[in-house]
This record gives C-alpha cells, structure tokens and sequence, in this order.
C-alpha cells in the first residue's frame, strides 16, 4: 500500500519537521534544517522560528547562511545568538 506525505502529516509546521525527523532514520540520524533564503528585513524573526520549529520537532540544529553571513557583521551575529539561545533555553521543549 502506498501512501502521500499528506496522509502522514498535517499541515502544522511541527509536524511537517517530524515528518522530516521521521525519514532521517527515525531520529537516529540527525536533522538539521535549512534556515532558508535571506528576506531582509525579517531575516531575525524568520531564524527564530524556524529554530523553535525544528528544536520543539526534535531536530538538532539550523544551518544559516545568507541570513547571517551576508550582511554587516553585527547584525549577522545577532540572529546567530538568537539561534543560538533558541537551543540553548530550556523552556523550548518538544512539542
């Protein structure tokens, strides 16, 4: 029996990244998410959250680029500590 990724998951971006966990071995292989595309002005905001999603499904880490290397260099250390804090706090638990 075949079945989509849409019979598995919801659409709730916790559960999309569980999915993801899922295929990785069933967590035996660790996930560590894309931070995505640069998009300006939402660069901090958008880290953030992709951050709480991944950490709240179980993944381990968030790889960040663009959002943080190609800007001025303050500003690009800000969102890297606020990932950072992000998997640092313990009140961010899995869902």
């Amino acid at each position: 029996m075949l079945f989509r990724s849409s019979q598995l998951t919801t659409d709730n971006p916790i559960d999309m990244t569980r999915y993801q966990l899922a295929n990785c071995y069933m967590g035996r292989s660790p996930l560590i998410n894309s931070g995505g595309a640069s998009a300006g002005e939402t660069d901090l905001k958008e880290a953030v959250k992709t951050a709480v999603i991944n950490k709240r499904a179980g993944g381990q880490g968030l790889i960040s680029g663009r959002k943080a290397f190609q800007r001025p260099m303050p500003d690009g250390v800000k969102i890297l500590n606020a990932i950072q804090d992000v998997y640092l706090d313990p009140r961010v638990t899995i869902a």
